[in-house]
């Protein structure tokens, strides 16, 4: 992709330049309507040296783009109103307006135009010098200890910025993983909870049955030795 193709294929890259109306007076003087702000599709089309046609099928083809940065048509009372405010003369019963920023839109959109081409290239120029930003500090020895930095350094922004990170990790993450961590010990404990209260059921069960047995045994016993039944045959009972 060459450096003039990044502003014809990349929305991103229009959208963050879209701003920068002041390189079209850099190119050549826009002729705007008497309000001062906008443009008819004729200027447009004068000022960028093309057909009228052109910017209407440049419309067609990018028209959301183009009305998210001030085209608009009017018609009816509005068209009237406007007529009547910026004393222009046409019998025209729709205006298709352009702002600069419109213009500017224009400009990175429309590839059979010289005049296009350089407000594409005086663009990509102000941007890259909006990148180059000098740094004060180049070649500072590293810090060991970002926390101790002193405030207002970059390293002391970088610590910022890595603390709200492990911040927002440990919050998203951690913490609710932590809890699903915490239910489920809380779940298993009350699973083992009733598990030990069903043993102990089940010890108290089976030491009352050894009780009853050695209880009816007593008795057996005794009713024998009431009954007078040999010593023998009371060694067996037992």
């Amino acid at each position: 992709m060459t450096v003039d193709a990044v502003l014809l294929e990349s929305p991103t890259m229009r959208a963050r330049v879209g701003d920068r109306v002041e390189v079209l007076d850099k190119v050549r003087a826009l002729t705007l309507l008497p309000d001062g702000v906008h443009v008819t599709t004729e200027g447009v089309a004068a000022y960028f040296e093309v057909p009228v046609q052109a910017i209407h099928s440049l419309v067609y083809d990018h028209r959301a783009e183009l009305s998210s940065n001030g085209y608009g048509v009017l018609s009816g009372a509005r068209l009237a109103s406007f007529k009547e405010v910026s004393r222009i003369q046409s019998r025209a019963k729709s205006l298709a307006l352009f702002t600069r920023r419109t213009v500017l839109n224009v400009a990175m959109l429309l590839k059979e135009s010289d005049v296009a081409r350089q407000v594409r290239f005086h663009l990509l120029n102000v941007e890259e010098q909006a990148r180059q930003v000098p740094v004060d500090n180049w070649g500072a020895p590293p810090v060991d200890n970002l926390l101790g930095a002193s405030a207002g350094s970059i390293d002391a922004a970088v610590a910022r910025i890595a603390e709200s990170v492990v911040t927002k990790v440990i919050g998203t993450a951690v913490v609710p993983l932590l809890n699903a961590v915490a239910q489920d010990v809380t779940h298993i404990s009350r699973k083992v909870d009733a598990l030990t209260d069903r043993v102990d059921r089940l010890e108290r069960i089976v030491l009352d049955d050894d009780q009853r047995t050695a209880a009816r045994r007593r008795l057996t016993l005794l009713r024998a030795l009431d009954e007078g039944v040999e010593e023998e045959l009371i060694d067996d009972l037992s």
